[in-house]
């Protein structure tokens, strides 16, 4: 599997992240995101217990740690849920983060784990 080029990827956040998936996955990360579910024609829901906002998604690799991703466009805002979720983590001590499609050489460089 070959990554995309990056500005295949600015046009949607699901298309940029559909990327870094495809990148993470060639690099050994075991990778985890909730998509969300149809309850009915129209509406989606994706099910959660506790607090919204949960980060995109979250990389395991045994040699370069573990990472909370939250995705977003180039005009993408975070909502309250999510800076709290992120906050909360990095207080934790968490790798958390927030990636852009600007920040492409950069994920590209951690998820090959050139950088850390």
């Amino acid at each position: 599997m070959k990554p995309r080029p990056v500005d295949a990827m600015i046009h949607t956040e699901k298309s940029f992240q559909s990327a870094i998936v495809d990148l993470a996955i060639i690099h050994g990360w075991h990778v985890h995101h909730a998509l969300p579910a149809q309850i009915r024609p129209g509406v989606w829901r994706t099910h959660v217990m506790g607090d919204t906002g949960f980060p995109d998604l979250v990389l395991a690799h045994p040699k370069r740690g573990v990472l909370f991703v939250e995705i977003k466009t180039v005009r993408g805002r975070l909502t309250n849920g999510q800076k709290s979720w992120l906050d909360a983590l990095k207080d934790g001590g968490a790798d958390a983060q927030v990636w852009r499609p600007e920040d492409w050489s950069y994920i590209q460089q951690r998820l090959a784990g050139i950088i850390r």
